[in-house]
């Protein structure tokens, strides 16, 4: 019979080769629980292969940290969107608070209009002067918009000062604390005619010339009385703040402080058309029933 050449060596069969392993676990497992050879040689083995192990396993460790720089980077663009868009949300809720106050002040103006029979005109100051002792605000409205001198300007809350001086598209308004102007008031308490005079400071009118035995208490409400036709009647001015008594002077020297300001906000009105003259009476009115009885005596 003729068999085929072998090429190659042929070692042990596979039956043999599972043999001879399976005793070599067996021995080893023997050894490892008889001394500590075993562990040594297992310690070994490990120290040897550790950075080799370390350096199979580099590559997907600098796959998770790429991973994790992506993720950061990912997490900071997140980070400052969400802080432009608070950014944002707030610079519109400021602006939503502004124009809340702004329309509020506008309707609070609306309603101050109401009450007097001049026209309106609505009016924004464009700036102060920086001398501290000037009393005087520029408004944007001028001839162009009918503003003419002597008209009043008023807030929400009472008479600011007087348009001294006027240009095309802008105006001079003297306020009423100004130390040489001065506004024909009344108090409303008692109905006591005066006039108030600015003291030269933001906060402070002067009540002079008045007796120490005036009618007059703190807290008291000073509006317009309409005399001189510059003023409408019934506008507030001041509240008196201060009294002082001094019996070696003939006068009182009362303080008030005004009641509205420019200040506060930045829109204002501007009153236009001629103030009607209040007609004050010489014959009180609980004489005038007689005068009517009188004349039914002479009628009959």
């Amino acid at each position: 019979m003729q068999t085929s050449p072998q090429f190659f060596k042929v070692g042990p069969s596979p039956l043999a080769q599972l043999f001879f392993f399976v005793l070599l676990s067996v021995a080893i497992m023997v050894a490892d629980t008889r001394s500590d050879f075993v562990s040594e040689a297992r310690r070994v083995i490990g120290s040897v292969i550790s950075p080799l192990q370390k350096l199979a396993y580099l590559p997907f460790s600098l796959q998770d940290k790429l991973d994790q720089y992506i993720e950061d980077f990912r997490l900071i663009e997140d980070i400052d969107h969400l802080r432009k868009a608070y950014l944002t949300s707030r610079h519109d809720f400021f602006r939503l608070q502004a124009l809340t106050g702004e329309n509020e002040r506008l309707r609070a103006l609306l309603g101050a209009a109401k009450q007097t029979e001049l026209q309106p005109v609505l009016a924004e100051i464009l700036y102060t002067p920086r001398d501290p002792f000037s009393r005087k605000i520029t408004l944007d409205k001028g001839d162009s918009s009918g503003i003419k001198p002597g008209q009043v300007v008023i807030d929400d809350l009472g008479v600011i000062g007087q348009v001294t001086q006027v240009f095309p598209w802008t105006s001079e308004v003297t306020l009423i604390t100004d130390k040489n102007h001065m506004v024909p008031v009344q108090i409303d308490r008692n109905g006591l005619r005066t006039v108030i005079s600015g003291a030269g400071k933001n906060s402070e009118l002067e009540l002079r010339f008045l007796s120490i035995n005036t009618d007059i208490q703190e807290g008291d409400l000073l509006s317009t009385s309409g005399i001189g036709g510059v003023y409408p009647s019934g506008l507030p001015v001041g509240r008196v703040v201060h009294i002082e008594y001094d019996r070696s002077h003939k006068f009182a020297r009362i303080i008030c402080a005004p009641v509205a300001g420019v200040d506060r906000h930045r829109q204002v009105l501007i009153l236009i058309g001629s103030v009607p003259t209040p007609v004050i009476s010489d014959n009180p009115e609980p004489h005038a029933p007689q005068k009517n009885q009188k004349t039914r005596n002479n009628g009959t």
